[in-house]
């Protein structure tokens, strides 16, 4: 059974960092993508970044430029550096990774979300 696990959520101000990471436990044939999604409350949730196996990355428009995302394959493991926080990134930050299957089936995977908060 696949896990993924999410870290690194907290309080800080605006204009602060934190890096969230997401590992992935149990047997995985092949990741494909690994995305970042985040969810304020009363609102549907966003994508806010995406990592192909290729290393190839996309942001939403509203994160560009302040947000990296990276993986370690050796580790099934992505991570999401956050700078220039505002008040608006405050949400729940959930990861989702897209797997194959040795069957060549399409999974998908998600965490139970890690609360990012910021202060004015």
């Amino acid at each position: 059974q696949v896990q993924l696990v999410e870290s690194g959520g907290g309080l800080v101000q605006a204009g602060g960092s934190l890096r969230l990471s997401c590992a992935a436990s149990g047997s995985i044939f092949r990741i494909n993508i690994m995305n970042w999604y985040r969810q304020a409350p009363g609102k549907q949730r966003e994508l806010v970044a995406t990592i192909n196996s290729g290393g190839s990355t996309n942001y939403a428009d509203s994160v560009k430029g302040r947000f990296t995302i990276s993986r370690d394959n050796a580790k099934n493991t992505v991570y999401l550096q956050m700078n220039s926080l505002k008040p608006e990134d405050t949400a729940d930050y959930y990861c989702n990774f897209v797997v194959t299957t040795r069957e060549a089936y399409t999974v998908n995977y998600w965490g139970k979300g890690t609360l990012v908060t910021v202060s004015s």
